[in-house]
């Protein structure tokens, strides 16, 4: 039997005052989107913004459906929208603010499985990491250098060769 430990950095900061001019900008813009997200049924509310190689800035929320789950999250919606507008241009950071309608949360939500499975497809499709900034409503920000640290092992296209 073999033994295989996995480990990630995530580092934690407490604020956006923390954070470099351009990603605490780009958690705003995820602040923002999340405020225009479609959620009637789930009563969470999620925003993305996603930087490009071109410094152009693509935005998405989650938008629910009542014949789940035709619905799309935010993260998905943010990629996605990149992609096809601006094909062949890499993704570096993806910014991501998550939370309840209701009340705040200062603990960040990382992508659902479907999301993580998403960016590494973009991740290996440009050969280049992409940074994540995760945050709650408000708080505490955890920024992680790449997805495939929160999908250590990742279903990719060596599988299908």
């Amino acid at each position: 039997m073999k033994k295989q430990s996995h480990s990630f950095e995530l580092r934690i900061f407490e604020s956006l005052t923390e954070l470099s001019d351009e990603d605490a900008a780009l958690l705003v813009q995820a602040q923002k989107a999340r405020e225009d997200a479609y959620a009637p049924y789930s009563a969470f509310k999620v925003g993305a913004a996603v930087l490009l190689a071109n410094r152009k800035v693509v935005i998405g929320n989650n938008q629910e459906n009542a014949s789940y789950p035709s619905g799309l999250c935010a993260e998905r919606v943010a990629v996605f929208h990149a992609g096809a507008q601006y094909p062949g241009v890499a993704i570096l950071k993806i910014a991501i603010v998550a939370g309840p309608l209701k009340n705040s949360i200062s603990k960040p939500a990382a992508p659902c499985g479907n999301c993580r499975q998403s960016i590494f497809e973009y991740e290996r499709k440009q050969n280049q990491n992409i940074e994540l900034l995760l945050m709650g409503t408000n708080g505490e920000v955890y920024k992680c250098p790449s997805i495939k640290d929160l999908l250590p092992l990742a279903f990719g296209s060596d599988f299908l060769e």
